[in-house]
Protein backbone atom coordinates (compact mmCIF):
# COMPACT_ATOMS: atom_id res chain seq x y z
CA UNK A 1 0.00 0.00 0.00
CA UNK A 2 2.86 2.80 0.67
CA UNK A 3 4.33 1.83 -2.56
CA UNK A 4 0.95 2.40 -4.60
CA UNK A 5 0.75 6.40 -2.38
CA UNK A 6 4.11 7.09 -3.36
CA UNK A 7 3.13 6.18 -6.70
CA UNK A 8 -0.21 7.77 -6.84
CA UNK A 9 1.69 10.70 -5.97
CA UNK A 10 4.57 10.87 -8.36
CA UNK A 11 1.95 10.79 -10.86
CA UNK A 12 -0.12 13.69 -9.13
CA UNK A 13 3.50 16.31 -8.62
CA UNK A 14 4.12 14.71 -12.20
CA UNK A 15 0.81 16.21 -13.78
CA UNK A 16 1.17 19.65 -11.42
CA UNK A 17 4.55 20.20 -13.24
CA UNK A 18 3.49 19.20 -16.65
CA UNK A 19 0.31 21.71 -16.37
CA UNK A 20 2.50 24.44 -14.41
CA UNK A 21 4.99 23.91 -17.25
CA UNK A 22 2.50 24.26 -19.94
CA UNK A 23 0.42 27.18 -18.29
CA UNK A 24 3.77 29.35 -16.98
CA UNK A 25 6.78 28.23 -17.44
CA UNK A 26 8.66 30.78 -15.42
CA UNK A 27 6.54 29.72 -11.83
CA UNK A 28 9.17 28.77 -9.82
CA UNK A 29 6.70 26.00 -8.17
CA UNK A 30 7.35 23.96 -10.69
CA UNK A 31 10.48 23.06 -9.65
CA UNK A 32 9.21 22.03 -6.36
CA UNK A 33 6.64 19.57 -8.52
CA UNK A 34 9.24 18.64 -10.46
CA UNK A 35 11.87 17.67 -7.49
CA UNK A 36 8.51 16.27 -6.07
CA UNK A 37 7.62 13.88 -8.91
CA UNK A 38 11.15 12.66 -9.15
CA UNK A 39 11.62 11.85 -5.07
CA UNK A 40 8.58 10.01 -5.32
CA UNK A 41 8.87 8.25 -8.40
CA UNK A 42 12.27 7.19 -6.66
CA UNK A 43 10.73 5.59 -3.85
CA UNK A 44 8.33 3.99 -5.42
CA UNK A 45 10.33 0.95 -6.66
CA UNK A 46 12.19 1.08 -2.73
CA UNK A 47 8.65 0.19 -1.06
CA UNK A 48 7.71 -1.96 -3.80
CA UNK A 49 11.17 -3.93 -2.81
CA UNK A 50 10.44 -3.64 0.80
CA UNK A 51 7.15 -5.04 0.73
CA UNK A 52 8.28 -8.11 -1.12
CA UNK A 53 11.63 -8.49 1.18
CA UNK A 54 10.80 -7.08 4.43
CA UNK A 55 14.79 -7.61 4.94
CA UNK A 56 15.62 -5.26 2.39
CA UNK A 57 14.92 -2.15 4.44
CA UNK A 58 17.90 -2.85 7.24
CA UNK A 59 20.69 -3.11 3.85
CA UNK A 60 19.11 0.23 2.88
CA UNK A 61 19.57 1.78 6.41
CA UNK A 62 23.08 0.06 6.53
CA UNK A 63 23.82 1.64 2.94
CA UNK A 64 22.78 5.03 4.22
CA UNK A 65 24.69 5.24 7.22
CA UNK A 66 27.59 4.86 4.93
CA UNK A 67 26.99 6.20 2.01
CA UNK A 68 25.46 9.89 3.32
CA UNK A 69 28.63 10.70 5.34
CA UNK A 70 30.31 9.78 2.54
CA UNK A 71 28.30 12.20 0.26
CA UNK A 72 27.99 15.12 2.78
CA UNK A 73 32.28 14.49 2.97
CA UNK A 74 32.72 14.65 -1.11
CA UNK A 75 30.48 17.36 -1.06
CA UNK A 76 31.79 19.79 1.86
CA UNK A 77 35.26 19.04 0.08
CA UNK A 78 34.17 19.88 -3.98
CA UNK A 79 32.70 23.01 -2.33
CA UNK A 80 35.87 24.05 -0.70
CA UNK A 81 37.73 23.15 -3.65
CA UNK A 82 35.63 25.39 -5.95
CA UNK A 83 35.81 28.36 -3.18
CA UNK A 84 39.13 28.35 -3.08
CA UNK A 85 39.17 27.98 -7.18
CA UNK A 86 37.03 31.36 -6.90
CA UNK A 87 39.08 33.20 -4.74
CA UNK A 88 42.33 33.04 -6.89
CA UNK A 89 40.26 33.76 -10.25
CA UNK A 90 37.50 36.24 -8.97
CA UNK A 91 38.79 37.58 -6.30
CA UNK A 92 37.21 37.72 -2.76
CA UNK A 93 33.87 39.46 -2.97
CA UNK A 94 31.00 37.85 -0.79
CA UNK A 95 29.20 36.22 -3.87
CA UNK A 96 32.43 34.56 -5.29
CA UNK A 97 33.00 33.21 -0.99
CA UNK A 98 29.61 31.50 -1.57
CA UNK A 99 30.32 27.95 -2.45
CA UNK A 100 33.20 28.13 0.15
CA UNK A 101 30.74 29.15 3.01
CA UNK A 102 28.37 26.50 1.81
CA UNK A 103 31.33 24.20 1.74
CA UNK A 104 32.19 24.93 5.80
CA UNK A 105 28.46 24.28 6.58
CA UNK A 106 27.92 21.18 4.63
CA UNK A 107 30.78 20.07 6.80
CA UNK A 108 30.45 21.53 9.94
CA UNK A 109 26.07 21.09 10.73
CA UNK A 110 26.25 17.49 10.69
CA UNK A 111 28.99 17.69 13.17
CA UNK A 112 27.03 19.91 15.46
CA UNK A 113 23.85 17.92 15.09
CA UNK A 114 25.50 14.61 16.12
CA UNK A 115 27.20 17.10 19.20
CA UNK A 116 23.73 18.36 20.34
CA UNK A 117 22.34 14.72 19.50
CA UNK A 118 24.33 12.23 21.36
CA UNK A 119 25.42 14.55 24.27
CA UNK A 120 28.48 15.39 23.91
CA UNK A 121 29.48 17.84 26.87
CA UNK A 122 28.82 18.25 30.86
CA UNK A 123 25.68 18.38 32.65
CA UNK A 124 23.53 16.28 29.53
CA UNK A 125 20.36 14.41 30.25
CA UNK A 126 20.44 11.36 28.76
CA UNK A 127 16.94 9.54 27.80
CA UNK A 128 16.50 5.85 29.32
CA UNK A 129 16.35 4.55 26.15
CA UNK A 130 19.34 5.16 25.25
CA UNK A 131 22.48 7.77 25.13
CA UNK A 132 20.43 10.70 24.21
CA UNK A 133 20.62 14.61 25.34
CA UNK A 134 17.16 15.10 25.53
CA UNK A 135 18.35 18.96 25.72
CA UNK A 136 20.47 18.70 22.49
CA UNK A 137 18.52 16.65 20.81
CA UNK A 138 15.22 19.44 20.43
CA UNK A 139 18.09 21.80 18.63
CA UNK A 140 19.64 19.17 16.82
CA UNK A 141 16.47 18.42 14.88
CA UNK A 142 15.55 21.97 14.09
CA UNK A 143 18.57 22.18 12.24
CA UNK A 144 18.18 19.06 10.63
CA UNK A 145 14.70 20.51 9.70
CA UNK A 146 15.64 23.68 8.46
CA UNK A 147 18.70 22.64 6.71
CA UNK A 148 16.76 19.83 5.16
CA UNK A 149 13.45 22.90 3.91
CA UNK A 150 16.82 25.28 2.50
CA UNK A 151 18.29 22.40 0.75
CA UNK A 152 15.07 20.77 -0.96
CA UNK A 153 13.99 24.16 -1.31
CA UNK A 154 17.74 24.62 -3.65
CA UNK A 155 17.57 21.64 -5.00
CA UNK A 156 14.09 22.35 -6.74
CA UNK A 157 15.13 25.76 -8.40
CA UNK A 158 19.10 24.49 -9.32
CA UNK A 159 17.35 21.30 -11.07
CA UNK A 160 14.09 24.09 -12.87
CA UNK A 161 16.60 26.46 -13.57
CA UNK A 162 18.20 23.56 -15.89
CA UNK A 163 15.33 22.39 -16.70
CA UNK A 164 13.99 26.16 -17.91
CA UNK A 165 17.40 26.94 -19.39
CA UNK A 166 16.85 24.14 -22.16
CA UNK A 167 13.44 25.25 -23.12
CA UNK A 168 13.34 25.57 -27.00
CA UNK A 169 12.97 28.99 -28.40
CA UNK A 170 9.20 29.77 -28.40
CA UNK A 171 8.53 33.06 -29.76
CA UNK A 172 9.45 35.61 -32.39
CA UNK A 173 11.33 38.34 -30.64
CA UNK A 174 10.96 41.78 -31.76
CA UNK A 175 13.50 42.92 -29.02
CA UNK A 176 16.56 41.06 -28.03
CA UNK A 177 17.13 42.59 -24.24
CA UNK A 178 20.90 41.62 -23.14
CA UNK A 179 21.34 41.68 -19.45
CA UNK A 180 24.75 43.50 -18.37
CA UNK A 181 26.86 41.89 -15.93
CA UNK A 182 30.07 44.05 -15.14
CA UNK A 183 33.41 45.80 -17.29
CA UNK A 184 36.56 45.06 -16.29
CA UNK A 185 38.78 48.25 -17.06
CA UNK A 186 35.76 49.56 -18.98
CA UNK A 187 35.91 46.18 -21.46
CA UNK A 188 33.65 43.14 -21.87
CA UNK A 189 34.97 40.61 -20.02
CA UNK A 190 34.26 36.56 -20.51
CA UNK A 191 31.24 36.38 -18.84
CA UNK A 192 29.78 39.04 -20.67
CA UNK A 193 30.68 38.66 -23.80
CA UNK A 194 29.32 35.42 -23.78
CA UNK A 195 25.60 37.22 -23.11
CA UNK A 196 26.46 38.85 -26.18
CA UNK A 197 27.74 36.37 -28.43
CA UNK A 198 24.10 34.57 -27.71
CA UNK A 199 22.00 37.57 -28.42
CA UNK A 200 23.69 38.30 -31.13
CA UNK A 201 23.34 34.58 -32.86
CA UNK A 202 19.60 34.92 -32.20
CA UNK A 203 20.00 38.83 -34.42
CA UNK A 204 21.31 36.87 -37.07
CA UNK A 205 19.08 34.25 -37.19
CA UNK A 206 16.21 36.80 -36.88
CA UNK A 207 17.50 38.60 -39.80
CA UNK A 208 18.60 35.77 -42.08
CA UNK A 209 14.88 34.97 -41.63
CA UNK A 210 13.47 38.65 -42.89
CA UNK A 211 13.02 40.10 -39.02
CA UNK A 212 14.58 43.11 -37.47
CA UNK A 213 14.33 42.71 -33.85
CA UNK A 214 16.03 45.71 -31.67
CA UNK A 215 18.90 44.97 -29.59
CA UNK A 216 18.86 46.60 -25.68
CA UNK A 217 22.08 45.82 -24.42
CA UNK A 218 21.51 46.87 -20.61
CA UNK A 219 23.58 48.15 -17.75
CA UNK A 220 24.47 50.89 -16.01
CA UNK A 221 27.74 52.75 -14.33
CA UNK A 222 29.12 51.12 -11.30
CA UNK A 223 30.71 52.50 -8.58
CA UNK A 224 34.06 50.88 -9.86
CA UNK A 225 33.39 51.18 -13.91
CA UNK A 226 34.86 54.15 -16.02
CA UNK A 227 31.29 53.78 -18.39
CA UNK A 228 28.01 52.36 -18.64
CA UNK A 229 27.70 48.45 -18.91
CA UNK A 230 25.20 49.10 -21.86
CA UNK A 231 27.49 51.41 -23.51
CA UNK A 232 30.33 49.04 -23.88
CA UNK A 233 28.28 46.46 -24.76
CA UNK A 234 26.48 47.95 -27.50
CA UNK A 235 30.10 48.92 -29.26
CA UNK A 236 30.75 45.12 -28.85
CA UNK A 237 27.84 44.63 -30.70
CA UNK A 238 28.27 47.27 -33.43
CA UNK A 239 31.65 45.84 -33.72
CA UNK A 240 30.07 42.46 -34.32
CA UNK A 241 27.99 42.89 -37.37
CA UNK A 242 24.93 44.63 -35.46
CA UNK A 243 23.22 47.54 -37.43
CA UNK A 244 23.79 50.84 -35.71
CA UNK A 245 19.67 51.61 -35.89
CA UNK A 246 18.84 48.07 -33.94
CA UNK A 247 21.01 48.97 -31.02
CA UNK A 248 19.50 51.22 -28.46
CA UNK A 249 21.57 50.93 -25.19
CA UNK A 250 19.99 51.28 -21.57
CA UNK A 251 22.45 52.78 -19.50
CA UNK A 252 20.96 53.76 -16.32
CA UNK A 253 20.00 50.28 -14.30
CA UNK A 254 22.14 49.26 -11.22
CA UNK A 255 20.37 45.46 -10.71
CA UNK A 256 18.27 43.05 -12.78
CA UNK A 257 14.83 44.51 -11.90
CA UNK A 258 15.58 47.80 -13.10
CA UNK A 259 17.52 46.45 -16.27
CA UNK A 260 14.00 44.94 -17.38
CA UNK A 261 12.04 48.11 -15.76
CA UNK A 262 14.12 50.59 -17.69
CA UNK A 263 14.24 48.55 -20.80
CA UNK A 264 10.73 48.36 -20.94
CA UNK A 265 10.50 52.26 -20.99
CA UNK A 266 12.75 52.33 -23.66
CA UNK A 267 10.72 49.49 -25.50
CA UNK A 268 7.40 51.94 -24.85
CA UNK A 269 9.71 55.06 -26.41
CA UNK A 270 10.87 53.02 -29.72
CA UNK A 271 7.00 51.95 -30.05
CA UNK A 272 8.14 48.40 -29.47
CA UNK A 273 5.31 46.13 -27.43
CA UNK A 274 5.68 42.74 -28.91
CA UNK A 275 7.61 39.67 -27.37
CA UNK A 276 11.04 40.07 -25.61
CA UNK A 277 13.64 37.53 -25.90
CA UNK A 278 16.15 38.60 -22.77
CA UNK A 279 19.56 36.96 -22.84
CA UNK A 280 21.97 36.18 -19.50
CA UNK A 281 24.21 33.10 -18.35
CA UNK A 282 22.73 30.35 -17.74
CA UNK A 283 22.89 30.11 -13.84
CA UNK A 284 20.36 33.26 -14.04
CA UNK A 285 18.00 32.39 -16.37
CA UNK A 286 15.07 31.34 -14.06
CA UNK A 287 14.98 34.46 -11.52
CA UNK A 288 15.60 37.04 -14.79
CA UNK A 289 12.53 35.08 -16.11
CA UNK A 290 10.35 35.01 -12.45
CA UNK A 291 10.59 39.23 -12.93
CA UNK A 292 9.78 39.23 -16.30
CA UNK A 293 6.35 37.22 -15.07
CA UNK A 294 6.27 39.79 -12.26
CA UNK A 295 6.68 43.17 -14.34
CA UNK A 296 3.83 41.54 -17.06
CA UNK A 297 6.28 40.95 -19.93
CA UNK A 298 5.75 38.63 -22.65
CA UNK A 299 8.71 37.19 -22.57
CA UNK A 300 11.44 34.22 -22.71
CA UNK A 301 14.89 34.50 -21.11
CA UNK A 302 17.48 32.28 -22.49
CA UNK A 303 21.00 31.44 -21.07
CA UNK A 304 24.84 32.07 -21.73
CA UNK A 305 27.23 29.09 -21.32
CA UNK A 306 29.14 30.10 -17.90
CA UNK A 307 32.39 28.78 -17.12
CA UNK A 308 32.00 25.43 -14.63
CA UNK A 309 34.63 26.64 -12.00
CA UNK A 310 31.98 29.72 -11.32
CA UNK A 311 28.30 28.00 -11.52
CA UNK A 312 28.31 26.61 -7.81
CA UNK A 313 28.88 30.20 -5.94
CA UNK A 314 26.28 31.81 -8.89
CA UNK A 315 23.54 29.18 -8.56
CA UNK A 316 23.89 30.10 -4.01
CA UNK A 317 23.90 33.82 -5.25
CA UNK A 318 21.08 33.07 -7.45
CA UNK A 319 18.94 30.66 -4.62
CA UNK A 320 19.68 33.63 -2.25
CA UNK A 321 18.83 36.78 -4.08
CA UNK A 322 15.32 33.97 -4.62
CA UNK A 323 15.05 33.80 -0.67
CA UNK A 324 15.26 37.70 0.23
CA UNK A 325 12.62 38.20 -2.76
CA UNK A 326 9.90 36.13 -1.36
CA UNK A 327 11.49 35.89 2.20
CA UNK A 328 7.81 35.86 3.53
CA UNK A 329 7.17 33.07 1.76
CA UNK A 330 10.03 30.83 3.48
CA UNK A 331 8.79 32.62 6.68
CA UNK A 332 5.56 30.99 6.49
CA UNK A 333 6.60 28.20 5.22
CA UNK A 334 9.16 27.66 8.40
CA UNK A 335 6.41 28.59 10.80
CA UNK A 336 4.90 24.77 11.15
CA UNK A 337 8.59 24.06 11.91
CA UNK A 338 9.16 26.12 14.31
CA UNK A 339 5.78 25.78 16.44
CA UNK A 340 6.96 21.96 16.66
CA UNK A 341 10.89 23.26 17.73
CA UNK A 342 8.24 25.46 20.91
CA UNK A 343 6.13 22.44 21.63
CA UNK A 344 9.50 19.78 22.09
CA UNK A 345 11.03 22.66 23.89
CA UNK A 346 8.25 23.10 26.58
CA UNK A 347 7.69 18.75 26.49
CA UNK A 348 11.29 18.59 27.63
CA UNK A 349 10.96 20.67 30.67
Amino acid sequence: MPALWSALFALFFLALFVHGRWREPRMLRNGVFLVAAILFAVFTPLLLLIEAVPVVAEYLALAALVLVPLAILALGGALLVNGVQMMRREGRSLGNLLSLFVGILVLVLPTVVLVLYLGVGIGDRRSAGGPLNQYGAVPAELIVLITAYFAAAFLAFALYSVVYARIRLALVPEVIVILGSGLIDGEVPPLLRSRLDRGLAVYRAEREAGRSPLLIPSGGKGSDESRAEGAAMAEYLLANGARPEDVHPETASRNTRENLELSRALLGTLGRHGPVLVVTSDYHVLRAATLTRRLGMPAQVIGARTSAYFVPSAFFREFAAVVVEHRWLHLIACVPVLVVFASLLVWTD
